[in-house]
């Protein structure tokens, strides 16, 4: 009777473990179904959107927009996305596409863009070889990547995309909810241009990095200003806080700019036009000095 008893209770438990689970899984999927943006939201995107491109491309330009989470979901990344196509759309420097099926990285997948840009994905692992091959291939064959936010908390097992990255994401010690000192390293590059040569504040989540960062592989463009007393704690020891750089890659070029946690960054025009600039140079059309 006893042990009747005793297994009752252990099937119960362990069919409450799975109803569990599965709540928790239905949450992270729903939290990963974009939100529709209210006409509002969209219009105040699109009236800080850049009235024409930097460079004139040279050719027509399609941009992959990827936004898959296989970590955290930041609730930005509609957000983000609908600045991008936008952008793209008024200017006249690309077109894009969407997406965050991992079939993209399919041999012969990336075969019609000209850029990727990795939109606050997390933890993204590309464990299918053919996958790592193939974004490999795109970027060091001549064509661009690009990334936002969260785009460096990704590749935990493949060392090589991090590196062609530039980072890894080491926490965020200045909070989407403080407002901290930039500092453009160099105020005169064309990439920094929206910025009107001198530093600004923002309100956002900013990243610190961890290795494969170094300056011998980067040219940073914006970082943290550590001069200000706001900025000081979590810093790295070097106290060199990157949150935008440009690097060659192999033939291709990659752009990231760790802005882009909360929603009103993507309201910001000389935010969006550094990302437009930074994504042209990414295509091959915005001529820059990418040396480190």
């Amino acid at each position: 009777m006893n042990d009747k008893r005793s297994y009752r209770n252990r099937l119960s438990a362990t069919l409450a473990a799975l109803v569990v689970l599965s709540m928790l899984t239905d949450v992270a999927l729903a939290q990963q179904k974009l939100e529709a943006l209210s006409e509002g939201e969209i219009a105040k995107i699109t009236e800080a959107l850049p009235e024409k491109a930097t460079a004139t491309p040279a050719k027509p330009r399609k941009i992959l927009i990827f936004w898959r989470c296989e970590g955290f979901f930041h609730s930005s990344i509609p957000r983000c996305n609908k600045a991008l196509e936008l952008m793209g759309e008024t200017t006249g420097a690309y077109a894009s596409v969407v997406s965050d099926d991992m079939a993209m990285f399919d041999p012969g997948g990336l075969d019609s863009f000209d850029a990727v840009v990795l939109n606050n994905t997390t933890q993204l692992k590309f464990e299918n070889p053919a996958h790592r091959e193939t974004l490999m291939k795109f970027v060091q064959g001549g064509k661009g990547l690009c990334g936002i936010h969260a785009a460096t908390d990704n590749f935990p097992t493949w060392p090589e995309g991090a590196a062609m990255m530039g980072g890894l994401f080491n926490g965020h010690p200045w909070g989407g909810g403080g407002t901290w000192a930039m500092k453009l390293d160099e105020p005169d590059h064309p990439i920094n241009k929206g910025f009107g040569g001198k530093g600004f504040w923002i309100s956002d989540e900013i990243y610190r990095m961890k290795d494969p960062y170094t300056r011998e592989n980067l040219r940073v463009l914006v970082s943290l200003d550590m001069t200000k007393e706001v900025n000081q704690n979590g810093s790295r020891e070097d106290r060199d806080n990157a949150i935008s750089w440009i690097r060659p890659f192999g033939k291709g070029r990659v752009f990231y700019c760790s802005l882009g946690h909360n929603h009103e960054v993507f309201q910001r025009p000389a935010v969006l036009q550094h990302y437009l600039d930074g994504i042209q140079f990414a295509l091959g059309d915005l001529k820059v000095d990418a040396t480190p």
